[in-house]
């Protein structure tokens, strides 16, 4: 059986690079702080980049219906800035620190998930758990 088949664990290797792509942009915004005029960026929320992977579209109900589009942008969003400093940064450290843990967090959980899949997979062939 090839694991990379398997969705929870395509799923899981997706999740793991979104957030390896998401904290280096956000390294970048919290190196870049004190930089004049520099606006911080983000990358879309995980489950748009799924949407636009996975190739679910729109559905046409109906022959007058317009088509959509349902497929996500790969590209960085720039957040709407809410405050900016006298140089032009807009770069706030509390956002740019929070969004670092909540980011940390997803990737710890989906390494959680992917270890205790790996150790059913272990118990279901008789090796033990992980």
């Amino acid at each position: 059986m090839d694991p990379t088949r398997i969705g929870i664990f395509d799923l899981a290797q997706k999740r793991m690079a979104w957030a390896e792509q998401r904290q280096a942009v956000l390294a970048k915004n919290i190196a870049n702080a004190n930089t004049p005029h520099f606006q911080p960026t983000d990358v879309p929320a995980f489950a748009k980049t799924l949407s636009g992977v996975t190739g679910i579209g729109l559905a046409q109900t109906h022959p007058t219906h317009l088509t959509g589009s349902g497929a996500a942008s790969a590209g960085l969003v720039k957040p709407r800035p809410t405050a900016k400093s006298p140089d032009g940064n807009a770069v706030q450290m509390d956002q740019q620190l929070t969004k670092v843990a909540d980011t940390e967090t997803a990737q710890s959980l989906t390494t959680t998930i992917y270890k205790k899949y790996m150790g059913l997979f272990g118990i279901a062939l008789g090796k033990g758990g992980l």
